[in-house]
């Protein structure tokens, strides 16, 4: 009987790029992101655009109840072969675009925030937090080399994407065209969100870290309008839909 077997398993991966090395920054945006969205736990691939110290940033996300993976190859590259720490090749720069217009809905929320006084510890009464969620409404092609992000809410484009351009979203994408590149829905960990496009052609799909590439798409919905979601099993449903 073999001593090692291989298994496969789709795990969700978020990527955190850093401009700034500034910790104290880092941690306080952090902590904000991960007061509106569930990334408590999330795995994580560091890239940067400025130098960093690469083991004090790992002991800050770990600190954040977040699981670094490995960084992509760059400036951290070096430090990170340096303690064997897994490093990734880094992808054709995609150019990030502004969406055409965004609507943003705040939604007040009650928590219960602790104090630490000097003497002794207090409860403080509940204060009223608001989380924001953003619709992100694009009305241009998406062309070859764009990226569209929206990492607090959902994205409505009135036009299609080209191969080679992608759409990411931590809620819902709608697409209102063909659907040519990557349609990346529920980043980081919402498995309620939905793709809805009107002409499936897509390279990659993904809802919360489960996807599909072209080549298994199921072929009765290719080049239809279709509605993808995630099934009690966490498996990507493609229905066709009706007009």
């Amino acid at each position: 009987m073999a001593d090692i077997r291989i298994t496969g398993r789709m795990v969700n991966f978020t990527r955190l790029t850093f401009d700034t090395n500034d910790q104290n920054a880092i941690r306080q945006q952090l902590n904000n992101m991960m007061a509106e969205t569930s990334y408590q736990g999330a795995l994580v691939i560091i890239d940067t655009t400025v130098e960093q110290e690469l083991i004090a940033l790992i002991q800050l996300l770990v600190s954040l109840d977040l699981q670094p993976m490995a960084v992509i190859d760059g400036l951290l590259g070096d430090q990170a072969r340096a303690i064997q720490f897994p490093v990734l090749a880094a992808d054709r720069p995609l150019q990030r675009i502004k969406a055409s217009k965004e609507q943003v809905i705040e939604t007040p929320v009650e928590t219960e925030q602790r104090v630490i006084d000097q003497v002794a510890p207090v409860q403080a009464a509940p204060k009223p937090l608001k989380v924001s969620h953003v619709t992100s409404y694009h009305d241009e092609i998406l062309r070859t080399g764009q990226s569209l992000v929206q990492d607090y809410g959902d994205i409505i484009l009135s036009a299609g994407i080209n191969s080679g351009s992608e759409v990411i979203a931590s809620g819902n994408i709608h697409i209102y065209g063909s659907v040519r590149g990557r349609v990346i829905a529920g980043a980081g960990g919402n498995t309620t969100a939905r793709i809805f496009c009107h002409s499936l052609e897509a390279e990659l799909v993904s809802i919360a870290g489960t996807y599909c590439v072209a080549d298994d798409i199921p072929q009765d919905v290719v080049k239809k309008a279709v509605h993808i979601f995630l099934n009690d099993q966490q498996e990507l449903v493609f229905e066709a839909l009706q007009f």
